[in-house]
């Protein structure tokens, strides 16, 4: 019976440590899926807010002004900035920088100082501020994806594996 245990304790022993590898790459993988997750339901969203605060739409209907009108409207902008420096500082912790290098947390750093100059646009209701400050946003996150594109190899933790050429 001891013999049996040890048996199955051995296996168990020897199966976890020939997965230890794939826990790296899987961290990796699962650290690259939740910057994805954070970029696509959080911070896209939430600049999306902040843009749509300034400018304006030309269309068959005619010209539409997208300054906010309401007091809703402004409450929204200005939670928008708040977000996103939140949005920025989280992108410095560890569960997103890990393995990154220095320009990510210089770039999400930026996003966070861009961000508190929205929020003063926002308190002063400056839509032609609030559409200058929002190119600067927009011409951050593009530096930060030129560098960091989502279908970058090491993004998805397969650093190590060969790429087909096209067909």
């Amino acid at each position: 019976m001891i013999k049996a245990q040890i048996l199955v304790f051995a296996g168990a022993a020897l199966l976890a440590g020939c997965s230890a590898g794939d826990g790296a790459d899987n961290a990796v993988q699962d650290r690259a899926v939740r910057v994805q997750q954070l970029m696509a339901e959080e911070v896209q969203p939430t600049a999306e807010v902040y843009w749509n605060s300034a400018g304006y739409v030309v269309d068959e209907s005619g010209e539409t002004d997208l300054t906010p009108t309401t007091e809703e409207g402004w409450a929204a902008t200005l939670e928008s900035t708040r977000k996103l420096q939140r949005l920025g500082e989280l992108l410095q912790t560890p569960e997103y920088a890990e393995g990154r290098g220095e320009d990510w947390i210089a770039f999400s750093k930026s996003l966070v100082e861009i961000s508190k100059r929205a929020e003063q646009t926002a308190l002063d209701r400056d839509s032609e501020a609030i559409f200058e400050v929002g190119g600067v946003i927009y011409r951050v996150c593009t530096a930060c994806h030129q560098v960091y594109p989502a279908s970058q190899p090491e993004d998805l933790g397969q650093e190590d594996i060969e790429q087909a050429p096209p067909q």
